[in-house]
């Protein structure tokens, strides 16, 4: 079996559901190549404000299987999508207990031979009898052996709504054989904690029985709680069972949930039992994960975020923006001083703003149990398209071609047209760029926010914006240090057209990152919407008293077919496959291979970047790629692991969150053994400072 191609499993999901064209007709039964699927109800007639229950039975090609919810170290869980008369809702689908499919040393959750997924729909008060009532789902699996083939299949139902309804039909039998493979809830209590690096899981009751269980595993509700192809310890006794748990190094969650699985025998008949698992679990993983990040209280945060935020203005991702502030400055060094100083202010709201937009978007997906990290929005190929877009505009208008200034200086003016609603945008563009760098202090920072309830984030949050506006909005109160800037005159327009290279030169960048994630057709794309973009640019800037209406009418019909043409190629292209290295110089990084190469007694070397975060870029070239760095990682017989968070990647957000970081890059070191510490490097890298991490090695190898 080719590991590989299972853990390409999610990816080719998310690829091919969008080309399959295994979608079949709506029918209450359709079958694929590999999968016969039918849709039951426990009842052939229902009744206004009832519930049913409903059932997706699955027959599946012998050696095939279709996964749980979670899916294990590969594939994708089932889902229903449903369609139903207004008023009705359906509930989450109710999970048969799963089997664990061991494939080499990999380990997926989930179904072979037949399985039915049921679901609860309640119906609306206002049905009458004599109408029908229509259930509609679409179920996308994806379906694996050897090879992993997403499917889906479209079933329709229609059953009539009576003054009375009975629940007698053909379809009962398959709905509770399921409900009979549901775990049972709140059967035994359950009590978890960590110990040793381990979680231990044990339950009491008087129905357990030693001489009558055979076998007991547990499976885990979440993805990245335990490690799924790790031997689970039993101990077994009457009245108890208690199970030793591998748990990943990622921070545990405060609550175990899962199913407990229970093979027991009588006579020559074995039977199954499963059991739902919900338990507090207390402890921590300080004893395995062999590292333990400095913890930092609330005042220092805040300090290190505004000190990472002044930081962030040397950093070549805001050097485009620069341009911008350099020639503002130049105009505003005449201005009276009350002038000058909403100007500093405007720019400084704009940079709050967005940041407060950054911190909101960051606290709902909280809520909703995701994690993001810092410069999350660059990881959408749609807002990388957008940022490129607005950028080789913000160029043209820099050389000349259009002038956006006199119409966006009326937004969000203070009064007049003075321009400070151009300030207020200059600090959002900022606050937008600034985003694919992490400076010095910013992880600890932002490490510790994102664990911190919402007013604490927020506050470090608007200390890192107020950090990055902070250099300007002094320029601005600091009338001495403004006579050291030169008189305006006509170099100004010269000056002003030679920074708009700057602004083409990100262009070109975003549209690099955009081929990373999105493929050639995406750059064609883009290039194409930049040509309409110029083409408007031109007709806004020649419009005469005649054309005027015209040509400002073509000029937004371009600007639209850009953005669309964009949309069209963007959203659904399917993105470079990236899971493979082709470089011999590294492997892409995954926890189970960083803990199969720490098993092997192998010093590894984690890089953790993005295409779209420039320190990430420079730290490569200078540093990482340098001819002595790569000697010495020879010498050494250090592994190295490359971990690409250009697209959303949990296992990668996950390792940034166990060293308390909320961004790339992050490069740690692990030397050789086990229990070695690993070691954080400095998030600007120097050859001299991979090379004394190296040179600490050697010595370390020579002592021993």
């Amino acid at each position: 079996m080719n590991r590989q191609r299972q853990i390409l499993a999610p990816l080719l999901t998310a690829i091919l559901l969008a080309t399959s064209p295994s979608s079949l007709h709506a029918a209450e039964s359709a079958k694929t190549e590999h999968v016969s699927a039918r849709l039951l109800s426990d009842a052939r007639s229902v009744e206004a404000g009832s519930t049913i229950t409903v059932g997706v039975h699955k027959i599946i090609k012998p050696r095939w299987h279709t996964y749980w919810q979670n899916s294990g170290d590969a594939g994708t869980a089932t889902s229903i999508a449903w369609t139903l008369p207004a008023g009705a809702s359906a509930g989450e689908i109710l999970w048969p207990a799963p089997k664990r499919i061991l494939i080499g040393p990999v380990a997926n959750y989930g179904y072979e031979g037949e399985v039915t997924l049921l679901a609860k729909i309640t119906l609306p008060e206002n049905l009458r009898a004599g109408e029908n009532f229509p259930i509609r789902a679409v179920v996308d699996w994806l379906v694996c052996e050897e090879i992993c083939i997403p499917e889906q299949v479209t079933l329709e139902l229609s059953l009539p709504v009576v003054a009375k309804a009975f629940t007698t039909g053909i379809s009962l039998r398959e709905i509770e054989s399921a409900r009979t493979k549901l775990p049972v809830e709140n059967a035994w209590p359950f009590t978890a904690s960590v110990k040793n690096g381990k979680i231990e899981l044990t339950a009491a009751s008087s129905d357990i029985s030693s001489s009558k269980i055979a076998s007991v595993h547990f499976f885990a509700s979440d993805w990245g709680v335990i490690k799924h192809a790790a031997d689970q310890s039993v101990q077994i006794r009457d009245g108890t069972i208690a199970l030793t748990l591998d748990p990943y190094e990622s921070k545990v969650p405060q609550t175990l949930r899962g199913v407990l699985v229970i093979d027991e025998t009588s006579g020559n008949k074995t039977t199954q039992q499963a059991y739902t698992v919900e338990a507090p679990l207390t402890g921590t993983l300080a004893a395995q994960s062999n590292f333990a990040m400095p913890e930092i209280g609330f005042a220092t945060a805040l300090i290190f975020a505004l000190l990472g935020g002044i930081i962030l203005n040397l950093m070549p991702c805001v050097f485009p923006v620069l341009s911008i502030k350099v020639l503002a400055l130049v105009n505003h060094s005449r201005m009276s001083r009350r002038r000058r100083h909403y100007h500093g202010m405007a720019y400084t709201l704009g940079v709050l703003a967005c940041f407060g937009v950054f911190a909101a978007i960051v606290l709902a997906f909280k809520a909703g149990g995701a994690e993001l990290g810092w410069g999350f929005q660059f990881q959408s190929p749609l807002f990388v398209l957008f940022l490129a877009y607005l950028m080789f505009a913000v160029g043209l208008s820099q050389s000349g071609v259009v002038s956006f200034g006199a119409s966006i200086s009326r937004l969000g003016a203070f009064g007049g047209n003075d321009g400070y609603g151009m300030s207020f945008l200059m600090g959002a563009l900022a606050a937008i760029v600034a985003t694919p760098c992490t400076a010095p202090f910013m992880g600890a920072a932002l490490g510790f926010a994102v664990a911190q309830p919402a007013p604490i984030l927020l506050a470090i949050f608007f200390a890192l914006g107020f950090g990055l506006a902070l250099p300007y909005l002094l320029l601005t109160y600091w009338p001495s240090l403004l006579r050291y800037l030169p008189r305006p005159g006509p170099w100004m327009e010269r000056l002003k057209q030679a920074l708009a290279f700057p602004m083409y030169a990100t262009a070109i960048w975003l549209v690099w990152v955009l081929a990373q994630q999105a493929g050639v057709n995406a750059v064609a794309a883009a290039l194409g919407g930049m040509l309409l973009i110029a083409f408007a640019a031109w007709l806004f800037a020649s419009s005469g008293k005649s054309w005027r209406v015209a040509n400002y009418s073509l000029s937004a019909v371009s600007v639209v077919a850009a953005l669309a043409i964009g949309i069209y190629f963007v959203k659904d292209a399917a993105a470079p496959d990236q899971t493979v290295s082709t470089n011999a110089r590294y492997e892409i990084f995954t926890p189970t291979r960083l803990d199969e190469l720490r098993a092997q007694n192998r010093p590894v070397f984690v890089n953790l970047t993005a295409a779209w975060c420039i320190t990430c870029l420079v730290n490569e070239r200078v540093a990482l790629e340098r001819t002595n760095v790569i000697s010495a990682f020879e010498a050494a017989n250090i592994a190295y692991l490359k971990g690409d968070w250009t697209h959303r990647d949990p296992a990668i957000t996950q390792m940034l969150a166990k060293f308390g970081r909320n961004g790339v890059p992050l490069y740690v070191f692990y030397p050789a053994g086990a229990s070695s510490q690993p070691v954080v490097l400095p998030q600007i890298l120097t050859p001299e400072i991979v090379l004394r991490e190296i040179g600490q090695l050697k010595t370390a190898l020579l002592e021993n």
